[in-house]
């Protein structure tokens, strides 16, 4: 077959994507679609010589003659689009967050059944080194039945909240609840074990100082408790602006435990030993990587076995090491190409396992409005429940939520002074001025070829 022809709406998170198609051999990007003229002129250098279309409106991009249509835009806007380019006969790579409401989850996953599309949902966090041996061993049995687990996702985004949100009020990230961008936390354990979730209660911080200084009218962090199918717990915890960022996960099963070292943000080594004796991986937010294993062959019958502690290999480490985020940009993509090219077994996210990583964070909000009430997770498998959730728009967005506008904390969304933005905003002009903004240097970088 030939190569599968990607066009990537967004040119700023979709660079990722960009460079795939630069280092791979199964794929080509054709096509850009971008409003931002300096998006677009940016992605024209940096494409140079290759042969691509650009276009500043989506109309006109899905007509382009392609086989795939990656979404890279704004967290909040990926369903209408993803429903848009299956029913032009595109298959969908849709980045993180799937659904902003119920009512786009019923609709996302009627036009993947009706269409016959593929949709790989781009939760990237389960091919990063540690989760992805994570899910391998758990489905060889390694630990048993999986009983409790946790996981997390922090980001210490005040240093770059000006670069990915640009003073901008109305800006998705100054504009969502605490337990809404949940996946790269809730998505590994629900990736590995296969588990559906069925209940969720849902807290938030309440010391909000951090978010609310840099424009964010979200609280500064959520933890969502998940009951699954199984009787199974597993414990989340996301949020923007607590100190340090940290990504980690915990698995515990009938026969043993694993989890990842957790991976924080330090100038300096690569590996650090903390005060506890637990060895971090330092690797500037970009992927967990090394993993610990204890197993026993018996229930309950542990003897003292000690903990295996290594770097797992995915296999393709040669094209996938110049990826950020721990190479997973590169796993994700790779394997919802190969789908296309008809690999059954290739390892993608459907539309199903997209819902269950992302409603236990909806509903979980949910349940904080509702002072921790267990709320039920629906199962969108089921087509006989879809009819109670079609008219649901229940979200903070005015211009979807309709009449059922939803605050963007517990106690309402706060008023934040102008002059917040207007900060925000001259930070971000005067990174772009003199191009000394680490974070626009590793979004136009990651997946180029590092020198020899």
């Amino acid at each position: 077959m030939k190569k599968v022809r990607i066009g990537v709406l967004g040119g700023y998170r979709g660079t990722s994507m960009i460079n795939y198609c630069k280092a791979a051999d199964n794929a080509q990007v054709v096509a850009i679609c971008d409003n931002a003229p300096h998006v677009i002129e940016m992605q024209k250098k940096l494409t140079q010589g290759m042969d691509i279309a650009f276009y500043d409106n989506f109309e006109d991009f899905l007509k382009h003659d392609m086989d795939a249509v990656v979404l890279a835009n704004y967290a909040t806007e990926h369903a209408p689009y993803a429903i848009r380019a299956m029913k032009a006969g595109k298959h969908v790579f849709s980045e993180v967050l799937p659904v902003q409401t119920m009512k786009e989850a019923v609709e996302l996953v009627e036009a993947v059944e009706e269409t016959g599309m593929i949709y790989a949902y781009g939760e990237n966090y389960c091919f990063m080194p540690a989760p992805f041996e994570m899910k391998k061993l758990y489905r060889q049995g390694k630990i048993g039945e999986f009983e409790y687990g946790e996981c997390e996702y922090i980001g210490s985004y005040e240093p770059i909240w000006h670069s990915i949100t640009y003073g901008d009020p109305n800006h998705w990230r100054n504009n969502i609840y605490s337990t809404f961008y949940c996946t790269h936390s809730i998505g590994p354990i629900i990736h590995a074990t296969g588990l559906k979730p069925v209940s969720v209660i849902g807290f938030e911080g309440g010391r909000n100082e951090r978010p609310l200084r840099n424009g964010c009218k979200g609280a500064q962090f959520g933890i969502t408790m998940i009951t699954l199918e199984n009787g199974a717990i597993i414990k989340s915890i996301n949020g923007c602006f607590l100190y340090e960022h940290s990504v980690w996960y915990n698995m515990y099963g009938s026969k043993g435990m694993m989890e990842s070292e957790r991976c924080v943000t330090v100038e300096g080594d690569q590996d650090a030993m903390g005060q506890d004796g637990i060895v971090r991986t330092i690797v500037g937010g970009d992927g967990t990587q090394r993993i610990f294993v204890k197993a026993d062959e018996y229930s309950g019958e542990y003897g003292g076995r000690p903990a295996e502690h290594y770097m797992p290999l995915r296999g393709l480490e040669k094209m996938s090491d110049n990826f950020n985020h721990g190479g997973s940009d590169f796993y994700s993509m790779y394997y919802f190409v190969e789908r296309i090219k008809g690999d059954k077994t290739a390892d993608i996210i459907d539309v199903y396992e997209a819902m269950d990583m992302f409603l236990p964070g909806m509903f979980a909000y949910r349940s904080i409005l509702e002072d921790g009430k267990r709320m039920q997770i629906p199962d969108l498998r089921d087509k006989t429940i879809r009819d109670a959730w079609r008219n649901d728009t229940a979200c903070v967005d005015p211009k979807v939520a309709g009449d059922q506008l939803l605050p963007t904390q517990k106690g309402g969304t706060p008023n934040i002074d102008e002059a917040v933005y207007t900060r925000v905003k001259a930070k971000w002009d005067e990174a772009n001025r003199t191009g000394d903004d680490p974070y626009l240097k590793a979004a136009f970088s990651q997946g180029s070829k590092k020198e020899d």
